[in-house]
């Protein structure tokens, strides 16, 4: 037998012992897998616009972004649901023909009880002291309009964590002013809304109080930098991308990043990587979105009338998502619960038919429990048809796309490990065992070997016996030193849905 000595020479003949480390046989690692936040930060933030920085903690995040901006408040809900995985920003400033979104409160009658408001804007369920909260305003039968409406204003402005600032309108003086801090469309998804949990939950407005809410519209102009700034990522892998825009040039710019032919899935990159969003709106709203998407390297959740706004819900479902695909792609995410999505009012929330229809139309679901929990319900991507238009499930489901990613990355490094430096030589050619000479052969003994390790060891992939039947290794005709590879593997599937007919006899 021959010992495949890398570094120790043939000709040594000083006495006694030497030794060289091989580690081609040892390596079981797993890629780590990182999260990227792209938002708009404020004046106020310290990051440099278009260039991604690892995340340091919360603190850092009101550094980088600016408190209340979109970067630090979504690092805040991305947080809440995944505190240890590794986190960067990709900082953005709002664009310079940008418009920040306004809204208002209007004063229009006082009370004649004394009592409390409550008021909800861009609402996080789940108490984390970085996100929005309710906030509680006492009033009494002795304030005027005008008193009241500087009571608000003040409440706003003095609440942390708010993405808005507030002054009373200087015009009218019964009238509370609400500006976004970041410019953009982003701006329009912050929810204003009172009395949220309701009579039921101790929430009413008092007696005689009428108050006017206008929602916040009028942002526009999301920032033009981010091809920039996704171009500035290089090489860096990140699984988990948080996008705050739903806007079709947004996600354009994502679908070239994450490209099969041309991005991070291509054969030359191999770098990888999925985009987590979500969008507001009515059923009819959603089909249409969902219907003009068709990419497997994005997820949308689709809502309805939700306290909290996009943006933050993205990063809440990316976080949730990555806590469990890195424990194991392979595992439905179905039933994880978002940590800060507030759930919308019963009578806005998706019927099942409804949910349906939105998992044809390239739209992901969740389902609320009695206590108000928002739990996901089918996390799929947004593809729906192939390049002729047909209908096409392969790709639905978002754990066949980190299913792949992890048993592609899995034969990566193992075969790097093993045949980085090996001489090739055709099948049947006798040469002494251990020399660093391999076959087509050996590479397929190999590759079968992982793949009965990626079934019974980790339940990625099933049928190993099919695999090896059909397994395709062969020396190119034209390329005497490469080696073509046919991969017939099966992905485990998830258990999505138990049908039972209960035929039973009396």
């Amino acid at each position: 037998m021959t010992i495949p000595f890398k570094n120790i020479p043939a000709n040594l003949r000083i006495p006694l012992f030497f030794a060289e480390v091989d580690n081609s046989q040892a390596n079981s690692a797993q890629a780590n897998q990182r999260a990227l936040i792209i938002g708009q930060i404020t004046a106020a933030g310290a990051a440099t616009p278009n260039v991604p920085v690892i995340s340091q903690g919360i603190g850092d995040a009101l550094t980088q972004g600016g408190p209340g901006s979109m970067l630090a408040l979504m690092t805040a809900a991305y947080r809440a649901a995944d505190p240890f995985g590794e986190v960067w920003y990709l900082p953005l400033a709002d664009d310079p023909t940008a418009t920040a979104a306004t809204g208002s409160i209007s004063v229009t009658s006082v009370p004649i009880a004394n009592g409390t408001i409550y008021l909800y804007i861009a609402y996080c369920a789940g108490g984390s002291p970085n996100l929005p909260a309710r906030i509680t305003i006492p009033v009494t039968t002795t304030q005027t309009a005008q008193q009241i409406a500087t009571a608000i204003a003040a409440a706003i402005n003095a609440a942390p964590n708010l993405p808005v600032s507030a002054v009373v309108d200087a015009v009218t003086t019964t009238k509370v002013d609400i500006t976004a801090l970041n410019k953009g469309l982003a701006g329009n998804d912050i929810d204003i809304r009172l009395n949220y949990l309701g009579a039921s939950g101790g929430e009413t407005s008092p007696q005689g109080l009428q108050l006017t809410i206008a929602a916040m519209a009028g942002g526009a102009v999301n920032p033009s930098a981010l091809p920039t700034a996704l171009a500035n990522l290089g090489s860096q892998a990140f699984d988990f991308i948080v996008c705050p825009y739903t806007d079709a040039t947004s996600l354009g710019d994502l679908a070239s990043l994450l490209s099969d032919t041309t991005g991070r899935w291509s054969w030359e990159s191999q770098i990888y990587g999925h985009a987590f969003t979500a969008t507001r709106g009515t059923l009819g709203t959603q089909q249409t979105f969902g219907s003009g998407l068709n990419n497997q390297h994005t997820t949308v959740l689709g809502f309805n009338d939700s306290p909290t706004p996009n943006w933050l819900i993205a990063a809440d479902l990316a976080a949730t998502s990555a806590v469990s695909l890195r424990a194991d792609p392979a595992v439905p995410l179905q039933t994880l619960a978002l940590t800060s999505m507030a759930a919308p009012p019963l009578q806005s929330r998706f019927e099942q038919t409804d949910q349906n229809t939105l998992l044809y139309t390239g739209i992901s679901t969740f389902t609320v429990t009695d206590a108000g929990a928002v739990l996901l319900q089918n996390v799929i991507t947004t593809y729906q048809k192939n390049a002729f238009g047909e209908p096409d499930n392969s790709y639905l489901e978002v754990e066949t796309m980190f299913t792949l990613m992890a048993v592609l990355r899995d034969m990566a490094i193992m075969v790097t490990s093993k045949f980085a430096r090996m001489k090739l030589a055709a099948d049947g050619t006798r040469f002494a065992a251990g020399s660093a000479i391999v076959t087509p052969n050996i590479i397929r003994g190999a590759l079968i070997a992982e793949y009965q390790h990626l079934e019974f060891d980790l339940g990625w992939v099933q049928d190993s016996q099919a695999f090896a039947q059909n397994l395709i290794v062969q020396q190119n005709t034209q390329n005497p030193n490469r080696v073509d590879v046919l991969w017939p593997g099966t992905l485990i599937n998830q258990l999505r849905t138990l049908a039972l007919l209960a035929q039973f006899r009396l």
